[in-house]
């Protein structure tokens, strides 16, 4: 008979503590398969319901918080306002990195002689990522396959295309800072008033004046749009006023200026803060008296024109700085339209899609786009520096490029994916901060060419080289180093 050796009573609680957690550990992986493999639950149903379901398997569940980031998107067991000790893993799918999973711990742990995380623990984190990054393959492509599908069947029955929402002269959105506009165009078309649009680059400035006009008693006449900011400072005048024969050197004949072309009508004068100060006399003269004189002449002309002005800067700082005369302020500030940033009305993101998918589908001849879900959900997130006519260029570009029509979140540019480095603590950056980045961003994938970043940000290049100036300026803590 041999003796059984003695076990001290300690080893035997630590085996049984052990022997727990495994436990603890398998039935929370069992809880993550039941629910990625439930055929009742949506995608985003089951993410959440994986979320909650992984603090069970920690040593500590009560004070365990489990998140998930997928792409622009976030699910949270709890709120976790402050984070002791955190583990987490990436989720790869394709060989991207397209979110994380990760517990932490809201307080600090009772043992504090415990590790945070048991080694097993870290495995089980990893394998958690590794099922959802097989499950969201599985979903993309099957996502991908319902659209080849649902195109072959849409082709084979004529399925018509989905109604757009437009508001006046093309302008698109269903939100409350849109439908303000709206009302504000409606109101601008009874009168003969002069009326100043303000909204950044890219926003729809000249399609709200061009609603305007064609709104009014003026509809039957000229609407001449005049982009101030892209006329050489010497022939701005020449240009809006016109010239005589012999007024300087080449002036061989007469020539009318946009104000003579525009009679009876509209003149929409875009970035008018790009006048110098001697024109902005001239066209305060023109609307005080309602008259022009071409350059050359001694004689004025009678003109009848209303007058529509826009710019992306606040004039009542540059009348503040003496870089705008306030006389001239004042006379073009009796009406006065605020166009919303494309980030101050997400909602409408979507239409916007929907509206120029059908437009290029048209002019190139071509099928309609189809979005994924997580493409459309980086589009809406995105802050768009350059606006609605960034996101027109993004699906001009798109339209031409795709093969199946199939728009997934790796057809998009870089600076619209997810960046899981990216946490609460680290993100919160000014929105101008974000700006600058972005700008500096598409500058490297063009080699610094100008040209094209201007194009693919939606803005001309004046706008560009001011927003570059930010960038070089000293002291900008934003960034310090200098683009090639």
């Amino acid at each position: 008979m041999t003796d059984t050796p003695y076990e001290e009573p300690h080893h035997t609680e630590k085996l049984a503590h052990a022997l727990e957690e495994r436990v603890k550990e398998l039935h929370c992986l069992y809880e993550v398969s039941a629910i990625l493999a439930d055929e009742r639950r949506s995608v985003d149903e089951k993410l959440q319901s994986l979320v909650e379901s992984l603090p069970a398997g920690m040593q500590f569940p009560s004070i365990a918080a489990a998140r998930l980031r997928l792409d622009n998107r976030n699910f949270e067991s709890s709120p976790t306002p402050k984070v002791v000790h955190q583990q987490s893993s990436d989720i790869r799918v394709f060989d991207e990195v397209v979110g994380q999973v990760e517990v932490v711990y809201k307080k600090t742990i009772p043992d504090g002689s415990t590790p945070a995380f048991l080694r097993e623990e870290a495995l089980l984190i990893h394998e958690v990522a590794r099922r959802l990054a097989d499950f969201l393959t599985s979903e993309w492509r099957r996502e991908r396959a319902h659209h080849l599908e649902k195109r072959r069947h849409s082709q084979a029955s004529g399925a018509a295309k989905p109604a757009k929402l437009d508001g006046p002269q093309g302008l698109v959105g269903q939100s409350t800072s849109m439908r303000a506009v709206y009302r504000a165009i409606e109101k601008a078309s009874t009168t003969s008033a002069t009326v100043l649009i303000h909204g950044e680059s890219g926003t729809g400035k000249e399609l709200v004046a061009r609603a305007i006009h064609y709104g009014s008693k003026r509809s039957g006449a000229p609407f001449v749009p005049v982009n101030c900011a892209a006329i050489p400072e010497s022939l701005v005048e020449s240009e809006l006023f016109g010239y005589v024969k012999g007024a300087f050197t080449g002036a061989d004949t007469t020539r009318a200026g946009f104000f003579q072309t525009a009679e009876g009508g509209t003149i929409f004068l875009d970035e008018v803060s790009e006048m110098n100060t001697a024109v902005q006399a001239k066209l305060l003269r023109v609307l005080q008296n309602q008259e022009v004189r071409m350059v050359g002449s001694d004689h004025t002309r009678a003109t009848d024109v209303r007058i529509l002005a826009a710019t992306n800067q606040n004039l009542a700082d540059l009348v503040e700085a003496g870089r705008f005369r306030a006389d001239l302020f004042f006379r073009l500030h009796v009406l006065t339209i605020d166009l919303p940033p494309l980030r101050e009305r997400r909602g409408d993101v979507k239409l916007l899609i929907n509206h120029f998918v059908d437009r290029w589908a048209r002019q190139t001849h071509g099928e309609r786009l189809a979005f994924s879900d997580r493409a459309l959900s980086a589009l809406e997130s995105y802050d768009w520096p350059g606006n609605v006519r960034e996101l027109d260029n993004l699906i001009q570009r798109l339209s031409v490029m795709s093969d199946d029509r199939y728009v997934d979140i790796d057809d998009l540019p870089g600076p619209m994916h997810f960046e899981p480095t990216h946490t609460p603590n680290t993100s919160l950056r000014t929105l101008h901060e974000v700006e600058l980045d972005h700008v500096q961003r598409v500058l490297d994938a063009v080699d610094g060419n100008r040209s094209r970043a201007a194009d693919i940000l939606g803005i001309d290049r004046k706008t560009l080289r001011k927003k570059l100036d930010a960038i070089e300026r000293p002291g900008d803590v934003s960034r310090s180093a200098k683009p090639q």
